[in-house]
């Protein structure tokens, strides 16, 4: 099979830091091509310089497409040659329909008036390709994640893609979507179209890609061929971090104490529909030195359950009581919340956690002021010595703590957000899906923090999706369903099959 594609000697650098050096890369006609590294790797920079984001000049190295050395200055230039990139974060126009959002930029038109009814029969043939049934005047808005995914894909399609990019297209997506996205990859192999996959997520590597690529600290390590040995998650993360990982969560012996955080009767109505409950007459509890899990599918409420807590960030109407060590504490507002104790890291980190045009100092401080502050006066040493610190102790990877956040990699991006509410010094610690996007490593050290903290007395609540995870990490599990609480169990009797029978219990389809 011909390459499509042939990255040689690429390099690129920003200012303190070598992301990319010498990195080669080929990429057969019609093969699912996975890259995979550790955060920071610099998996999401190579494929910046390949689609465009950045321009020819800004780095070192030859790009050969179908034959040919092509020096892209704009996005643009490498679309119109059907190289498309798909982001983590989407880049949909939540407002506009389906096929507004598929065709901007892109409109068919004549003399500069767009044809609407050539857009729309074009976008039901797309959607029909990528597997929804949504009619073409849907907006994005009302779309899940997953769906709104393969609307990316079915833009893509319109542009006649023939090397298509996608950044971590799963971290979002529940099991079932998943599994229908790489399934619509397998069916554009057999049409001859290439695709380049880059996910932390090693079993579906495993499971789709024919060849892939591993970048350690901005350098190709090795490219394995799937088809001529037999590739485990063992031997892929053993070339991402150079050592064996034979255990993918670090050991601990739980300490549990004495209740420290509850909450009861907790009902919160939807922000923008007066009346329609979301969460739903919900109590937990979690002890001192305790790590509490939370399980369910996407949109059963467990976000919103959260925010809600953490001083009313999310809906209306919220009515229940929170009690800290027995006394009942006032969370009306994200103020309140903190000052009493409790800490909320989001799964949104670049919208919501961090400031990302600031620097990893002023991000560090940004939940604590007053411990830096002296008659309410920001201590510019002290700020610089609280961010060293934790720089230092959560191993954040950059070149100082001068380094703005927006030019971090994802997993490090957490680790600020984590410093941050660290700094706050919280007695409750909410993580909402503290691992999306990272590899297995920054993975294993999170794990570690929340042992850590865990160990001095602090109760932790994780939220995830994975349920591995859950079940590796935690102590005790609540399962969320449709804004309700449906069972809980502890993580010592608990099993992914457990966990989906209680979910699925309450939909009728187990008796």
């Amino acid at each position: 099979m011909n390459a499509i594609l042939e990255m040689r000697g690429i390099s690129k650098s920003f200012p303190g830091v070598k992301a990319l050096r010498d990195v080669n890369l080929v990429v057969k006609a019609g093969e699912i091509h996975a890259i995979c590294g550790e955060n920071g790797a610099g998996k999401s920079t190579l494929m910046k310089v390949l689609s465009g984001v950045y321009p020819f000049g800004s780095y070192e190295g030859e790009i050969i497409y179908k034959g040919e050395e092509r020096r892209f200055a704009t996005i643009s230039d490498s679309e119109h040659l059907g190289i498309i990139i798909i982001h983590q974060e989407l880049a949909l126009v939540p407002l506009l329909s389906i096929a507004e959002n598929i065709f901007l930029g892109n409109e068919p038109a004549t003399m500069g008036v767009i044809n609407w009814a050539t857009a729309f029969s074009k976008t039901r043939e797309l959607l029909q390709k990528v597997g929804l049934k949504e009619s073409p005047n849907a907006l994005i808005t009302n779309l899940g994640v997953g769906k709104q995914q393969l609307v990316e894909i079915a833009k893509a399609l319109a542009k006649k893609v023939q090397l298509l990019i996608l950044d971590e297209p799963t971290a979002s997506l529940n099991e079932s979507d998943s599994d229908a996205l790489l399934n619509l990859l397998l069916e554009f192999r057999t049409q001859g179209i290439a695709s380049i996959l880059i996910s932390h997520k090693l079993n579906e590597l495993a499971k789709v890609a024919d060849s892939i690529t591993v970048l350690r600290d901005g350098t190709t390590v090795e490219t394995i061929d799937t088809h001529a040995e037999k590739i485990s998650e063992g031997r892929i993360i053993k070339s991402m971090v150079g050592r064996e990982m034979s255990d993918r969560y670090p050991p601990r012996e739980p300490k549990i104490g004495e209740k420290l955080f509850e909450v009861k009767d907790w009902r919160v109505e939807h922000p923008l529909h007066a009346g329609r409950e979301v969460i739903k007459g919900v109590s937990l509890h979690v002890n001192r030195g305790e790590v509490l899990g939370i399980a369910g599918l996407m949109g059963s409420g467990r976000t919103e359950l959260a925010m809600s807590v953490f001083g009313r960030a999310y809906g209306r109407n919220v009515t229940g009581k929170a009690f800290m060590d027995g006394q009942e504490i006032d969370v009306g507002s994200i103020q309140k919340a903190v000052a009493n104790g409790i800490a909320y890291v989001t799964e949104d980190r670049k919208s919501l956690g961090l400031i990302l045009n600031e620097d990893i100092k002023n991000n560090v401080t940004l939940a604590n002021l007053p411990g830096i502050a002296w008659r309410g006066i920001i201590d510019d040493h002290k700020e610089a010595s609280v961010a060293s610190q934790y720089r230092g102790m959560l191993k954040i990877r950059s070149s100082s703590i001068f380094q703005k956040t927006l030019n971090l990699s994802g997993g490090n991006q957490q680790k600020v957000v984590l410093s941050k509410w660290l700094f706050a010094h919280p007695q409750v610690l909410i993580l909402d899906e503290p691992t999306r996007g990272i590899d297995v490593g920054a993975k294993y050290e999170i794990y570690t923090i929340i042992n850590e903290l865990a160990s001095t007395g602090k109760g932790v609540i994780v939220i995830s999706s994975e349920m591995p995870e859950l079940l590796g990490i935690c102590d005790r599990i609540y399962v969320m369903n449709e804004g309700r609480f449906v069972d809980e169990m502890p993580a010592s009797e608990a099993s992914q099959e457990k966990i989906m029978a209680s979910i699925m219990k309450q939909y009728g389809a187990v008796q």
